[in-house]
């Protein structure tokens, strides 16, 4: 996907300000902030939106989950609370078409959304 901003990322060809990273996710300070802190984890593979999630790949669900809780508590989010979002396709805003799960905090956070 050499038009795919984040495959981009992936890719190393765009620099995003990573705060983690294993061989299957990335996550990454997202440069339109909603909140205080608002990570980016996104699968290092291309997979368009949730509809498009493999279902052979549970390990790599639990690996964007995992990495979400991660990096919630190393962005100190874990005791006050955090939210995560998976916007899928245009009128639930997604954006960029490359899964994305979003982790915002450090403030408060009001439901519903807006």
């Amino acid at each position: 996907m050499s038009e795919c901003l984040f495959c981009k990322m992936v890719a190393g060809e765009i620099a995003p300000d990573i705060v983690y990273e294993t061989s299957e996710v990335l996550a990454f300070r997202d440069i339109h902030p909603q909140a205080p802190v608002h990570i980016l984890v996104i699968p290092k593979r291309h997979i368009a939106t949730l509809d498009d999630f493999p279902d052979d790949q549970p390990g790599l669900a639990a690996e964007l989950l995992t990495a979400a809780q991660r990096v919630a508590a190393q962005s100190g989010l874990a005791e006050s609370g955090y939210r995560t979002v998976i916007n899928c396709r245009a009128d639930a805003g997604q954006a960029v078409y490359h899964l994305h799960l979003h982790v915002l905090g450090g403030r408060r956070l009001h439901w519903p959304p807006g």
